[in-house]
């Protein structure tokens, strides 16, 4: 792999230095500045390469999990199970949000030749907002899959009265998940793509594409770089801009149907992409399973 080399030889020297450094002095804060100015310029160099390989700075496995899916977890302990939490503080923006997920939504579900209503996947699904919001009032039957326990436990509550149409809540991330083959009319995909590597997400959409039905449909819904690829270190994610997002897609046998830009966010907001696939009728031999 193109620059693995330096890529190992920093990771030796980082490891080393994190060991010897108090944590409180400024030598180690400095250390992190320099680690977390390498990141950014490492995928920059990266950016002209057809699929980012992100996998090889976001796997160090540390005391038997991947630092990149911890440092995650460790985050959303934070996050409040509630609208306020799902939305980051931006609760005024959820409606505007829901309507266009759901306008986008229409035009893939019901009628010939389109995705039945039978079944959906919330992946990432938080509390259930879009479950709630979007699937629910389209679809006879949900399934939830999150890799908070206390973000499953209140949508229990919060999808109170329509318990009956949801089958199942998976805790699990879904760098873990595997949806049941040939179910789903549609798997919703949204703001969790960037929390996983590369590879994972890759991983992802193959699983994901055989668990559609025929005509069957995945919508990916989540913020966008405007170019190349940014790794925030707080939350463990990842934006990629388009053209990553729709090499990844290729490469796991999916088609896309079409891509819409979320219309009615403040213009200081990371852009927002819904991007519609489904399965392509002869698969990539990198998206075979």
């Amino acid at each position: 792999m193109e620059f693995r080399g330096a890529h190992l030889a920093f990771k030796s020297r980082w490891k080393k230095t994190d060991e010897e450094l108090c944590r409180h002095s400024m030598s180690f804060i400095l250390h992190k500045a320099i680690r977390n100015d390498f990141f950014q310029s490492y995928l920059y160099l990266l950016e002209g390469l057809p699929l980012v390989k992100l996998y090889a700075l976001t796997s160090e496995v540390i005391n038997g999990e991947m630092q990149f899916y911890a440092r995650a977890k460790n985050f959303y302990r934070e996050v409040p199970a509630s609208e306020e939490g799902m939305m980051g503080d931006f609760i005024e923006l959820s409606n505007t949000d829901i309507e266009s997920s759901r306008e986008f939504l229409r035009n893939f579900v019901g009628g010939p030749g389109k995705a039945g209503t039978d079944f959906a996947l919330d992946c990432g699904s938080g509390i259930g907002r879009v479950s709630k919001h979007v699937l629910l009032p389209m679809f006879k039957h949900v399934v939830l899959v999150d890799m908070m326990e206390n973000f499953l436990s209140e949508a229990q509550n919060y999808l109170k009265g329509q318990e009956n149409r949801v089958d199942m809540y998976y805790c699990c991330g879904l760098q873990e998940f595997t949806p049941t083959p040939q179910k789903y009319d549609v798997i919703w995909i949204q703001w969790v793509s960037g929390n996983l590597t590369d590879k994972d997400l890759l991983g992802f959409l193959i699983r994901c594409r055989n668990g559609l039905k025929e005509n069957g449909i995945i919508i990916l819904k989540d913020n966008v770089a405007r170019e190349g690829c940014v790794l925030d270190l707080l939350d463990s994610s990842v934006l990629r801009d388009l053209n990553i997002l729709s090499s990844l897609i290729e490469k796991s046998g999916l088609t896309i149907l079409s891509q819409e830009k979320q219309e009615g966010f403040p213009e200081q907001c990371v852009p927002i992409w819904m991007i519609a696939m489904q399965k392509n009728p002869c698969p990539t031999k990198n998206g075979m399973m």
